[in-house]
């Protein structure tokens, strides 16, 4: 079987494209990535290059959430065509909203990880102005071409009902998984950590770096913008800049408190990467679990070691 799929090099959904490539190859299946927004870095290229049976197919095209990427998206149409007549896949996997309504041979899968009219809603929560109308458009013509929508979670998919109407293809809710070998638990320090786009507002880092009074010491591990502390440390957070993998995965199983105060976030990957390596979670709720007063508990369970390797904890 041949999968044809797209993703971004920016942020998780490389996480999530990668993961989802692995578990493929186990079963036989080819898989060709797409990916758009940037070139992938010598990291990122050697991680798929592990990867029995996946092909890249990098390139720079802007993604739609972007500024003025039309030219890029109608030249990036054209180009995943190509791809698909030269592939021939059995699926296509769109993680990015930019080609769902292209005409393809094959039937169409679009995952929907978060979009631009959910996020501002969310973050900036006043009208969003007319210049986003094209986007909406767009986004609402891919979606409804598509055979089938899925979504991480219950609320993301209503985010895209109340922001592209009801008259969608079928939605189908996929929980996020993340494979369980790669995290671990070690001796828990005095110390929170979050991780993440440290740039994104959505993410409400401000909330941690406002938190002067904490005894623990905060350390932020992620893309961030140059601030005017090139200490590392703002406002008593010390900053860590980008991780590989490995030596992320050392901090999650070192500390005592995950902490992710975001005002969006549709349930995002390192949440799980907390679990598993024993974290407690400090998160944030959604405003619907915030007026009805409810607080989910986590079902999460220290990983045995009667688990295969191959098993994602959901």
């Amino acid at each position: 079987m041949r999968v044809l799929m797209t993703g971004d090099t920016l942020g998780r959904v490389w996480t999530f494209a990668l993961d989802l490539a692995q578990q493929l190859s186990f079963k036989g299946t080819d898989v060709l990535l797409a990916t758009m927004g940037r070139e992938p870095s010598s990291a990122q290229r050697e991680q798929a290059s592990l990867i029995p049976n996946l092909r890249l197919a990098p390139s720079r095209y802007k993604l739609e959430w972007m500024d003025n990427p039309w030219e890029d998206i109608e030249a990036s149409a054209l180009w995943v065509l190509q791809l698909e007549r030269q592939f021939a896949p059995d699926v296509i996997h769109l993680n990015t909203f930019g080609h769902g309504s292209l005409p393809f041979g094959a039937p169409v899968i679009l995952t929907a990880h978060s979009c631009a009219l959910s996020w501002w809603s969310a973050v900036k929560r006043r009208p969003l102005s007319s210049t986003w109308d094209r986007y909406r458009a767009h986004v609402r013509a891919s979606l409804k071409a598509a055979d089938l929508i899925t979504a991480s979670s219950r609320r993301m998919l209503d985010k895209v009902v109340e922001h592209y109407g009801p008259d969608l293809p079928p939605l189908r809710m996929v929980p996020n998984g993340r494979p369980v070998d790669l995290f671990y638990t070690a001796a828990k320090e005095p110390m929170i950590l979050a991780a993440g786009r440290l740039w994104d507002e959505a993410k409400n880092v401000a909330a941690l770096t406002a938190a002067g009074s904490v005894p623990w010491p905060i350390y932020l591990a992620g893309e961030s913008r140059p601030l005017e502390d090139t200490a590392g440390q703002t406002r008593g957070c010390r900053r860590l800049g980008v991780l590989a993998p490995e030596t992320l995965a050392a901090w999650y199983a070192r500390s005592a408190i995950y902490a992710l105060p975001a005002r969006y976030e549709p349930f995002g990957l390192s949440v799980l990467e907390a679990a598993l390596s024993g974290c407690a979670l400090a998160l944030a709720t959604s405003p619907r679990c915030a007026k009805s007063g409810v607080m989910r508990q986590s079902s999460y369970r220290p990983p045995t070691a009667s688990d295969s390797p191959r098993r994602s904890v959901l």
